[in-house]
């Protein structure tokens, strides 16, 4: 009989997580941001009993910090129960995020979880078709572990597959994450196994295939810089294949998309443009938190230009979004720096007079300093105050000449 398993393989929970930086949001919103994860996990489960998996493998950050909440362990164990009525055993290490060390209130967790301690260490799995399987992981004594704990790992004993857990940094990798545990490609390889298990990294991504190695990134986006859909990787090996596939779990995208207003000039056609981009980003039953980039914005009037400036066009695309369920949330609306546009070739004279002007300053013996003198000269401002250097200049005289075209092209447009 052809031995095989299936499981689903997740990484980095971020159970109640405080999502400090979103307390602005309306109130109905901000609540569904805040049960976000615990949604997440909960698809998550359903995934695993619809599957019929035999395992599932969480490597790392469960939590959000060390010291967990009682209602996040309430809630892990709600759902850890719905997998042992179904006979799926769970395996867990724990990250640097909810490491050993914290101080909390400990609930017993059901008899099908099964966690790894402070030292690399081996657990076997049977599955009903009676294939064998060996499991390597340990989890964070501490949030930094700076040791490169890979060469711990070795493969023990007799088993039909042998799966590395390990929450880790890839060495070279992305430098917005803390080098924990950190391991080159070639030091997993060695070790022989059949699969490795990552955690860490909220992006996913595939290393290497044949013997896979995997960061399935993060159930939930947390934040603008956490993009694109979330989820995990449900594996499925026999002794001569492996297949790796991805399976959503996210409640809430974060999504970054672009808006062209070529040929807009008013409000009402920006407005209009920016909607046909909502409604191309809303999902059937996902919220969205969207960052729009407006592009070709050189025909725009002075008065769009300062209704977006001011806030007052973000204000309109919100307009009654915190009560929709698959919401589209523009967080954040990004205007190009008009003087890069292609088409102010048209104020080209407007700049080469002020350059003129700068220029005769200069040799007239005219200064920055000179233009802010009542500044520097002031009895109480003028002691906090140091000569600027030459840079500094540069990028004053940069911004006046920003600010003189922006204003000129703004009052032609009205």
């Amino acid at each position: 009989m052809l031995k095989c398993i299936r499981f689903i393989h997740a990484a980095d929970l971020h159970l109640d997580s405080p999502f400090a930086g979103l307390r602005q949001l309306p109130q109905a919103l901000f609540e569904r941001v805040k049960n976000s994860t615990f949604r997440a996990f909960e698809t998550l489960c359903d995934l695993a009993l619809a599957k019929k998996v035999d395992f599932l493998l969480i490597c790392g950050d469960l939590y959000d910090g060390e010291d967990r909440s009682l209602k996040a362990q309430i809630r892990l164990r709600k759902q850890f129960e719905r997998l042992q009525e179904a006979n799926i055993t769970v395996f867990v290490l724990h990250g640097n995020h909810d490491h050993l060390s914290g101080t909390w209130t400990k609930l017993d967790m059901p008899a099908n979880v099964r966690f790894f301690s402070a030292n690399v260490e081996t657990k076997s799995f049977t599955a009903e078709n009676g294939a064998i399987v060996h499991l390597y992981g340990f989890s964070y004594p501490k949030r930094h572990v700076f040791e490169k704990k890979v060469d711990e790992y070795r493969k023990i004993g007799e088993a039909d597959f042998h799966i590395g857990m390990l929450h880790g940094y890839l060495e070279g990798g992305n430098s917005l994450h803390q080098p924990y545990a950190p391991f080159a490609l070639r030091d997993l390889l060695e070790k022989g196994m059949d699969y490795w298990a990552l955690g860490h990294i909220h992006q996913r991504l595939i290393l290497h295939e044949h013997p896979f190695v995997v960061y399935p990134g993060n159930i939930q986006g947390r934040n603008r810089k956490e993009t694109g859909p979330k989820g995990c990787a449900i594996v499925e090996m026999d002794e001569f294949s492996t297949t790796v596939s991805f399976l959503e779990t996210a409640d809430i995208l974060w999504e970054k998309r672009t808006v062209s207003a070529k040929g807009v000039e008013d409000f009402n056609a920006l407005y209009a443009a920016c909607r046909r981009t909502m409604e191309e980003a809303r999902k059937d039953a996902q919220g969205t938190f969207l960052q729009l980039e407006l592009q070709d914005v050189e025909n725009l009037n002075g008065e769009t230009l300062e209704k977006t400036k001011n806030g007052e066009l973000m204000e309109v695309l919100q307009e009654g979004e915190e009560s929709e369920q698959n919401f589209v949330w523009v967080h954040h609306l990004e205007l190009p720096d008009l003087l890069s546009a292609p088409k102010m070739k048209e104020y080209e004279f407007i700049r080469q007079e002020m350059q003129k002007t700068i220029e005769v300053l200069q040799e007239e013996g005219g200064t920055v300093e000179e233009a802010v003198s009542p500044l520097f000269s002031h009895v109480y401002a003028g002691r906090y105050l140091d000569p600027f250097t030459e840079e500094e200049k540069r990028m004053l005289l940069a911004e006046a000449e920003s600010v003189v075209l922006n204003k000129v092209r703004g009052g032609a447009k009205q």
